[in-house]
């Protein structure tokens, strides 16, 4: 099915897991931070002192705006992370919702979305450059689109100390020629990218993707 098949798309939804939250990324990123905050720190374990709550506070908050500019800086709609532990464990993983300009020449004629897919289905699975590498055709709420997976290496020298498992679906916007939606995930597992774990939450954010609707003017 293509983007002509479903309308014209002002926007999306999708359902969350229990325990993951939304940051809006172009505006309203700082209250919906500190709700965050509040219902983390709500939780925090009593006899911690004061001042070690405020500073561990100040670090996740840091944190947490540190993502959100990340994400801005790359044309980020939103930002999805789990706040709340499973089986006492903290879940590594956060994916971000952005919006880009592809397949849009010069002369201001679109390019056929399905030869965008084609071209990041046949380039992201041979240049990805990490291991392993996969790139395959997909569809989300039946738009055509392309789903690409990798391993990252660690990169030290840049502030990522440990590698990571990443998923991108790459979606053209019914009745928009020219505009996307990117949904790009990232987990480090359990330290290895690689791992069951990793490709366990992998399969989460599959999860959450088949959720994904369009809304529609």
């Amino acid at each position: 099915m293509g983007t002509a098949d479903v309308g014209t798309a002002s926007g999306y939804t999708l359902v969350l897991p229990t325990g993951w939250r939304r940051i809006p990324v172009r505006e309203g990123s700082k209250a919906a931070i500190r709700t965050i905050l509040d219902e983390v720190f709500a939780r925090y374990p009593a006899g911690q002192s004061r001042d070690q709550v405020i500073k561990h506070r100040v670090q996740l908050e840091g944190r947490l705006t540190d993502m959100v500019r990340k994400a801005r800086s790359s044309g980020g709609i939103d930002l999805y992370l789990p706040v709340e532990y499973v089986h006492g464990t903290a879940v590594p993983a956060s994916f971000v919702v952005s919006q880009a300009t592809l397949g849009q020449p010069d002369d201001g004629v679109p390019v056929d979305p399905a030869q965008v897919v084609a071209f990041f289905v046949a380039e992201a699975g041979s240049t990805a450059g990490n291991t392993p590498g996969e790139a395959v055709p997909a569809e989300v709420d039946g738009v055509a689109c392309a789903r690409t997976e990798a391993v990252a290496a660690a990169d030290p020298g840049q502030d990522v100390p440990l590698g990571s498992r990443r998923v991108d679906y790459v979606v053209p916007v019914p009745g928009q020629p020219g505009q996307w939606l990117i949904s790009a995930f990232s987990t480090v597992g359990d330290g290895d990218p690689e791992g069951e774990f990793a490709k366990l939450l992998v399969s989460l954010f599959d999860a959450i993707m088949l959720t994904f609707r369009w809304t529609r003017q």
